[in-house]
């Protein structure tokens, strides 16, 4: 599987060739939502949390007599029966991540590169490299048309460029060993950089 290769300024660098393994796969949607949920469930906060009856602000003294009233039995106003009292077995603070094998995870990346490639929304271009000005990526990003991008460098980031790229609305830089399913399916176009495809096919297979 062959794939032009580009340069910043638009101009051709050659092809380079993609695995098979790894871009040409039949994309399954199921693999990738349960990847992503994998991902979305790890990066909630869990901090939700409620007030139990031991934590409410009310005395803790018994509100009237035991016997004689005519009323119900009760001790003090933190009981959950009561306006402002106690919750009874509310949400308290944990984590909602779930296992997913490293093997499925794998896979799920592999079934979104192959997204990409499919859809004609994946583009390699030779290097991501700078001056560290936003203006000059930012008009190099317009003259190739990437609205929603996200780059994908090599096993470190060039720091100029993203230094360059982090003022610009819709373009996000991630190393090779940062890649995932949730942050290439969200984004309109996936850049990879020679250094990147490397990368990746190493790390994959």
């Amino acid at each position: 599987m062959k794939l032009d290769v580009i340069k910043l300024d638009g101009k051709k660098a050659g092809t380079v060739e993609l695995d098979e393994a790894l871009f040409g796969l039949e994309p399954r949607a199921d693999i990738l939502h349960r990847v992503v949920r994998w991902q979305r469930a790890r990066a909630q906060a869990g901090t939700h949390k409620v007030k139990t009856r031991s934590e409410t602000s009310y005395s803790g003294k018994k509100i009237y007599r035991q016997k004689g009233t005519g009323g119900a039995r009760h001790g003090d106003r933190n009981a959950p029966i009561f306006r402002k009292g106690g919750i009874y077995k509310g949400p308290t603070p944990r984590s909602h991540a779930h296992k997913l094998p490293k093997k499925f995870r794998k896979l799920g990346l592999c079934h979104a590169l192959s997204a990409k490639a499919r859809a004609g929304e994946l583009v390699v271009i030779e290097s991501a490299e700078s001056d560290g000005k936003t203006a000059s990526v930012a008009r190099a990003v317009k003259a190739l048309g990437w609205k929603r991008a996200l780059v994908i460098d090599g096993a470190e980031v060039n720091a100029d460029f993203a230094r360059a790229a982090r003022n610009i609305e819709g373009l996000d830089v991630l190393p090779s060993g940062g890649a995932n399913v949730y942050d290439i399916l969200k984004r309109d176009t996936l850049v990879l950089t020679r250094a990147g495809v490397e990368a990746l096919e190493a790390r994959l297979k």
